[in-house]
């Protein structure tokens, strides 16, 4: 009995056994099968083994291991790197975002550039070494080690409107499988056309391959979901036309290319390539230190270089007032006054500005009685306009045109040089008759006199006519202005006044309204008789000479001619006509001469006709661009004027004044750091804001082409200090500027001098290549700079910043700028 029981538990075991086994066999040949079926129907084309190495196999490994996507590898990459510089769905147009989606398979299309020049291209996870972009036609596979696959199928990527659409654009991928050698299948590769590279946002060149239509779409695109927050407290995603306006951009860099012709060469390419891996390498800390220098607060180190000052031979025609920049510009950051507080926002700051912002009492105490400027409690006010304007300037500017109607403040004269501008309110008053006025005086024992009119919001610049000449065009001022100067024009051959010939317009007038011309006293009237002989030699006509009684000061208006006639029939050549060989326009430490430019006639050449009024000059095409000329872009001039206005009127619009939380009300004072053709002033011409325009003297010069449009500028050499005083500007624009200036500056030094010239909580905008925009935000990061906004896309970047109180605790004494 127990035998036979025992027997029949063993048949039981023996036939479960069988049981089982035979379930086993016929899961796994199912499974066989299914893995066979998958294997051959997954395929459209064939599929090549690519050798991975051996840091690719670790990667492999590690991403399935953590049961994560392509995407989402992607983005943990990042976000331990430059997760600003992601492209996500909250920065790309609504549209960009949607697309069909084939029974919950994805579409992404991904592509491997193989030239060595696109090898620097950074898009937003360019940091990230280990991440794979491969293209593919169909599907992509990527075997697990166990033989199993992860699939990111290509089912049906389609276009409209020239827009790319990508819906749930994640691989799938098995939970835990991995292939055991690490290599992985991809589909064979195309060879693109450099015509490929163009941006995303674009219409984008499509090949129809099988009947479907392959696109190219970063797969970082679809990283993001919208709203998401940046780190470093920036702001929210804001969409592609807002933020980064790539139509326009792409626009002008295409402009940009054209002008260098269709092809790359080698040496360009691998020029480019050397430059990247150095970038690659470049510095990510920086050790600032605080300058210590007599002037403190208010160094200007082309101005206070007092071991250059020492040296001069002589001081006769203020050589001492004039730039002498060091050799080497500072790499140190400047001390902000104790009780530095936002200035006072426009038109209020026009009468009263904070008092611990501009420290400085003596011109109070000095000129208090002729109510330049008063200390009241916390502030400093202008309360009359100065000496010349008793009543105030708005009854002196209107006496001028008064006297002379076809001045036509805002219409016919919009831009005009104020020499010996003091405090700058005739400047500042100017601008309720639209006009502005480019003023300038030299920093002297009139104590910080520019300064006050920069805290006030009024453009003025630190200058000085001396031995060299202004760095401004010829024939670019409708008037210029001298109110109570006390320039000694008669001297020298009248070498200054003829400095003020050659950059006044032909028919523009010379305001005049200094004591000689109201006053009797010997003095007056000897240098009234030789300003009477010098004006006549230089063929100017005295149209108007008269005097307020209200203000009690007068003012002799003198207007330029607009033919040679004059210069011809003159009995005697003094001065002397300026030699054929002399450029007028050319202004940057070019020493002055004793001799008079003679007016163009060809109705081709710039300053034969007057500009058209204001504000129809600013968008209209100077007449003398023509089409035989080639632009900055590339274009034909005129085009390429449209072209660069248009650019930036999108720009400024979809995200300058919208997409960027700047608080514009709070804007007066900015400046273009590279301005080209003053599109990007132009476009703000509605904001109550002035903009300087700064032309770089290595580039080309289109400053005369600023003046023509009604607006105004300067020419500058960035790797050298701006003549202006520390904390004048609210706002700074660079547009390409940066990447330019590395290859002949320091450019830790450039980045110094902005952080003088901008005011604590000033912001910085740069467009730039994102090889430099990561140098720049490393370097302002450093400096405890907030970080409002980056944004790159196809190898360009975007970053707006915010200045910081912060300082360095180390300083650094310059001993050229130590009395």
């Amino acid at each position: 009995m127990a035998t036979g029981k025992y027997t029949r538990v063993d048949n039981r075991r023996s036939s479960a056994s069988s049981y089982c086994s035979t379930v086993t066999i016929v899961v796994f040949v199912a499974l066989c099968l299914v893995g066979v079926w998958m294997m051959t129907s997954s395929s459209v084309v064939p599929v090549q083994n690519v050798d991975v190495p051996q840091e690719k196999k670790s990667e492999l490994n590690e991403q399935d291991n953590n049961k994560v996507d392509v995407k989402e590898q992607v983005s943990d990459t990042n976000e331990g790197t430059t997760r600003q510089f992601e492209d996500n769905p909250g920065d790309l147009p609504e549209d960009a975002t949607k697309g069909d989606s084939s029974d919950g398979a994805t579409q992404v299309e991904e592509k491997v550039e193989g030239k060595s020049e696109e090898k620097t291209e950074e898009k937003f996870v360019e940091k990230t070494e280990d991440t794979p972009e491969e293209k593919t036609e169909e599907k992509n596979e990527e075997k697990s080690e166990d033989g199993s696959k992860t699939e990111t199928e290509d089912g049906g990527s389609k276009t409209e409107d020239g827009d790319s659409k990508v819906e749930n654009g994640v691989s799938n991928q098995e939970d835990g499988e991995k292939k055991s050698d690490g290599t992985e299948n991809d589909n064979e590769k195309k060879s693109d056309s450099s015509d490929d590279d163009k941006k995303s946002d674009e219409t984008k060149d499509t090949e129809n391959v099988n009947g479907q239509i392959e696109e190219k779409v970063d797969l970082t695109d679809t990283k993001e979901s919208d709203g998401e927050k940046k780190e470093n407290g920036q702001a929210k995603n804001q969409s592609s036309n807002e933020v980064f306006p790539s139509v326009a951009q792409s626009e002008l860099l295409n402009e940009t290319a054209t002008q260098n012709g269709s092809w790359s060469t080698q040496s360009t390419e691998s020029k480019n390539e050397k430059e990247a891996q150095l970038s690659s390498n470049q510095q990510t800390s920086y050790n600032w230190k605080l300058c210590n220098s007599t002037a403190g607060p208010d160094f200007i180190p082309c101005l206070d270089n007092l071991q250059a000052i020492k040296s001069l031979h002589s001081t006769k025609h203020y050589e001492h007032r004039e730039r002498h920049c060091p050799e080497e510009a500072p790499t140190c950051l400047l001390p902000v006054p104790e009780g530095y507080r936002r200035s006072i926002e426009w038109p209020k700051s026009r009468e009263k500005i904070w008092y611990y912002n501009v420290p400085h009492t003596k011109l109070a105490q000095v000129k208090g009685h002729q109510n330049w400027v008063k200390v009241t409690g916390e502030y400093l006010t202008f309360p009359g306009g100065g000496t010349q304007f008793k009543r105030g300037a708005l009854h002196y500017i209107d006496f001028i045109q008064e006297s002379v109607p076809d001045i036509a403040w805002g219409k016919r004269s919009r831009v005009i040089l104020d020499v010996g501008c003091g405090v700058a309110s005739f400047g500042g008053y100017l601008f309720d008759r639209d006009v502005l006025a480019m003023s300038f005086a030299p920093k002297d024992e009139h104590e910080a006199q520019v300064q006050f009119a920069l805290e006030r919001g009024i453009p003025a610049i630190s200058a000085v006519m001396g031995t060299k000449r202004l760095p401004f065009p010829s024939k670019v001022f409708d008037v210029v202005h001298c109110a109570r100067c006390r320039v000694p024009w008669h001297i020298e051959g009248g070498k200054l006044l003829l400095e003020l010939n050659r950059v006044l317009r032909p028919g523009g007038f010379f305001v005049w309204s200094a004591t000689p011309v109201y006053q009797k006293l010997a003095e007056d009237v000897q240098i009234w008789n030789a300003m009477k002989e010098l004006t006549k030699a230089l063929c100017w006509e005295l149209v108007s000479i008269n005097k307020d009684t209200i203000n009690g000061v007068g003012a002799a208006i003198y207007r330029k001619p607009t033919s040679n006639e004059c210069y011809e029939k003159r009995s005697q050549s003094n001065p002397p006509i300026c030699a054929n060989t002399d450029d007028p326009n050319a202004a940057w430490n070019v020493p002055l001469q004793a001799c008079l430019h003679k007016v163009p006639v060809d109705a081709k050449e710039r300053g034969s006709e007057w500009p058209e009024q204001w504000p129809s000059r600013l968008d209209k095409t100077p007449y003398w661009l023509l089409s035989s000329q080639v632009g900055v872009y590339g274009k034909p001039a005129p085009e390429d004027f449209t072209a660069d206005y248009e650019h930036w009127k999108r720009v400024v619009t979809k995200s300058y004044l919208n997409g960027m939380g700047i608080n514009w009300s709070s804007v007066r004072n900015v400046m273009d750091m590279r301005a080209v053709y003053g599109g990007f002033a132009a476009a703000l011409k509605d904001l109550k804001i002035w903009v300087m325009n700064v032309v770089s003297v290595d580039a080309p010069d289109t400053l005369p082409i600023i003046y023509e449009r009604g607006l105004f500028g300067i020419y500058h050499d960035w790797c050298e200090s701006f003549s202006t005083y520390p904390r004048s500007y609210d706002l700074l624009h660079a547009d390409h500027l940066f990447s330019k200036l590395k290859k002949r500056c320091n450019l830790v030094a450039v980045v110094a001098e902005v952080d003088r010239i901008l005011r604590p909580e000033g912001k910085l905008i740069v467009r730039d290549d994102v090889e430099t925009i990561n140098e720049l935000e490393n370097m302002v990061k450093s400096m405890q700079w907030e970080v409002r906004m980056t944004y790159s896309k196809d190898k360009e970047g975007l970053l707006c910043v915010q200045k910081s109180l912060w300082r360095p605790k180390e300083s650094e004494t310059l001993k050229y700028a130590i009395a």
